[in-house]
């Protein structure tokens, strides 16, 4: 039986010239799209959790300041590193936090230091406050797009290294 010129069968063939230098830049892409990963988990998802954590109970510092911050826009994705300070009777706290958040915003952010009274060492703002829930789901977001990047990027350079099986040669 002949297929007829309309209704052509198409095979797969594995694509040329897929040498070392194609393997290279695939796992190099890998290796920085799982540092973008880590980068993630580390930087930003802790004060995500602790925001999480506080967000009833936070109050307006009195004592507390802003001694770093700045934000960054990438079209619409937010990202603000913030250094945080807090003077309590015994010391003073400090800490670091990232916010990743998506949106349009043309303009400065004006924030307030929050804190839980219980809990002084988890420093936070409003503006983070404020924007829990589109951290989390930016968050959540991008990891997942990394994620299938990666294993993406892993499955087609496996499927494109395996030999045709019955090829002709």
């Amino acid at each position: 039986m002949t297929a007829s010129p309309d209704r052509a069968e198409l095979l797969r063939l594995p694509p040329q010239g897929q040498g070392w230098m194609n393997t290279f830049w695939v796992l190099f892409g890998v290796v920085a799209l799982g540092a973008l990963l880590v980068a993630c988990a580390v930087y930003t998802a802790p004060p995500l959790m602790t925001d999480w954590q506080v967000r009833e109970a936070a109050r307006p510092a009195a004592n507390a300041r802003v001694s770093d911050g700045k934000c960054s826009a990438k079209i619409v994705i937010h990202i603000c590193d913030v250094t945080l300070n807090l003077r309590t009777p015994d010391t003073t706290v400090a800490r670091r936090v990232n916010y990743v958040f998506s949106g349009l915003h043309v303009g400065d952010y004006s924030i307030a230091v929050m804190v839980d009274p219980a809990r002084p060492e988890l420093l936070t703002t409003d503006l983070g406050l404020d924007r829990l829930w589109n951290r989390t789901i930016t968050l959540l977001v991008l990891m997942a797009a990394l994620v299938a990047a990666i294993v993406g990027a892993l499955a087609s350079l496996i499927r494109n290294r395996r030999p045709a099986s019955g090829a002709v040669g």
